[in-house]
């Protein structure tokens, strides 16, 4: 038979069912569509992720003080920023320190609800190497960060209550008022900062008790020296002690938290598999009661001279077509739900061509597997025999 003849006659043997190929066809469209779709999101956050990093930046990396031999916590030195800077890789260093003073929307609240809130010194060149934006208000600068000044964190500020920043906006920082002069957006790279009070150094030494000691350091390297400079980073923030420093980059842990979500896609990815099983299942069983419904056909296309050949090739034709049909049916409905999902998460929509034509490509094979017994047993219906049953 000629491959026309062979679509011909396979497709003519589905329309006599539409109801029954549907819903076996729907078994295999599941499938796929779970697995398209499963694969679509994890890449289409891994899209988001990389959008994501390359606006924030991966040349970004950070050294805290580790624990001593004593098992103490160790100390960088104040003069660490000024050592690291001149690092001929680096584009530019700043630094927080951590002091051991608490913040309040009023001096009414008790002393022990300090929210979680941290205050820190920071340097007037933080916002540009960490790439923090100010939603309202300014960041500190050589003027203001002499005075009671702070600028909130995104979190510190919701859960203070304040929406604003203006010389009329005060909170209870270290036993005194200290205006908010600025707002931060939330940073995904440095979360730390969503839930400080941030201050300017000399106030901090002055007024809070701080020593001048930072407890973070924020380094922006040349995308290409990255692994070079993070090697010395460390003997260089601290040389007396250079494994009393910690380096860390934090766009590290947002690649580990999609390598979480990979291994959420596997599992995700196995469930359409079994999907895709049970749809094939349902190929098979169409197809074989398909054969026993039609034992007469089969008797008279045999005893017209048709061949057990033809026969077998006819209804494996229209257990593939059954299967390509579910396929492409599952893999436009993968690409829809991919699209909703990255569209509600504002992502970028991302459906690998791998995906669709291994989809199609997978129900093909199942239903090649499915419809192979029917077709052989369907060749083997003796004519007479099929004849005798109509």
């Amino acid at each position: 038979m000629a491959v026309r003849d062979v679509v011909r006659a396979g497709g003519s043997g589905l329309r006599s069912r539409p109801l029954r190929v549907f819903l076996s066809a729907l078994g295999i469209a599941i499938g796929i569509a779970a697995m398209v779709a499963v694969v679509g999101i994890s890449s289409s956050s891994g899209e988001n992720l990389d959008r994501r990093l390359s606006a924030l930046g991966t040349n970004l990396l950070t050294v805290t003080p580790g624990q001593s031999f004593s098992g103490d916590r160790a100390q960088l030195p104040a003069e660490s920023v000024a050592m690291i800077g001149n690092l001929p890789a680096v584009e530019s260093v700043s630094a927080l320190g951590k002091t051991d003073a608490k913040v309040y929307r009023n001096d009414h609240v008790p002393v022990q609800q300090t929210g979680g809130l941290t205050v820190s010194a920071a340097r007037a060149d933080l916002p540009g190497t960490v790439g923090a934006d100010i939603t309202d208000g300014r960041w500190l600068n050589a003027a203001n960060g002499r005075y009671p000044a702070v600028v909130l964190g995104a979190r510190a500020a919701a859960q203070l209550g304040v929406h604003r920043a203006g010389p009329e906006v005060q909170v209870w920082l270290g036993e005194q008022w200290f205006t908010v002069v600025g707002l931060l957006a939330p940073n995904e790279l440095v979360p730390d900062l969503d839930s400080s009070a941030l201050v300017g150094w000399t106030v901090a030494e002055r007024e809070l008790g701080f020593a001048g000691r930072p407890t973070t350091l924020y380094t922006r390297a040349e995308e290409s020296s990255v692994p070079e400079v993070q090697a010395v980073l460390g003997a260089t923030a601290n040389p007396e002690n250079p494994s009393e420093a910690e380096v860390s980059r934090p766009s590290d842990v947002l690649a580990a938290k999609e390598a979480t979500d990979d291994t959420l896609s596997a599992l995700l990815l196995g469930l359409g598999g079994v999907a895709l099983l049970v749809g094939g299942v349902g190929v098979a069983n169409t197809m074989v009661i398909s054969v026993l419904e039609r034992r007469s056909e089969i008797g008279l296309r045999r005893s017209l001279g048709a061949t057990r050949g033809q026969i077998r090739t006819q209804f494996l034709a229209e257990a593939l077509l059954l299967s390509a049909l579910g396929g492409v049916g599952g893999v436009l409905l993968g690409i829809g739900v991919t699209g909703g999902y990255a569209l509600s998460q504002n992502w970028p929509s991302v459906v690998p061509v791998w995906a669709m034509a291994g989809g199609i490509g997978a129900t093909v094979a199942v239903g090649g597997l499915a419809g192979f017994y029917p077709a052989l047993r369907a060749a083997r219906l003796p004519p007479t025999e099929a004849l005798a049953t109509s």
